[in-house]
């Protein structure tokens, strides 16, 4: 039996288009940081493109802050390997399971808080009330 492996093409034009989305930016947004030549239908059409030239390819890029080669290079298929083989649930029935929950109960530091406060505030009032009897 052989194995044979999919070469997938990547498409640059839906790459950006991610991209833009993720940083929530509208196509009208980007085409006024690309310059007064871009426009909202311009930005349509370069998402549609499967290969983006490279010039223009590092122009988008600086605009949207990330490298030319994230564009080249982003695959839905690995992003979304990444989420799956990092994401951690909090259910506990899992052998492996991992507590992220806190070790120490959040009332008592607010009590201890509390606590450190009220003495600070008698050691106020028996300061003015030591310096009011001198008087």
């Amino acid at each position: 039996m052989s194995v044979t492996t999919m070469n997938k093409s990547i498409h640059e034009g839906r790459n950006i288009k991610r991209f833009r989305e993720m940083l929530n930016i509208t196509q009208e947004a980007m085409a006024a940081d690309l310059g007064d030549d871009w426009t909202q239908k311009k930005i349509s059409l370069l998402e549609g493109k499967e290969k983006i030239e490279p010039e223009i390819l590092d122009q988008v890029a600086r605009v949207l802050k990330i490298s030319p080669e994230a564009i080249k290079n982003f695959s839905e298929e690995a992003a979304f390997n990444v989420i799956a083989n990092t994401f951690n649930s909090n259910d506990t029935s899992t052998l492996n399971a991992i507590n992220y929950n806190c070790s120490f109960n959040p009332l008592d530091k607010v009590i201890e808080l509390y606590e450190r406060l009220l003495t600070s505030e008698r050691e106020k009032t028996d300061l003015l009330q030591g310096n009011q009897q001198k008087k």
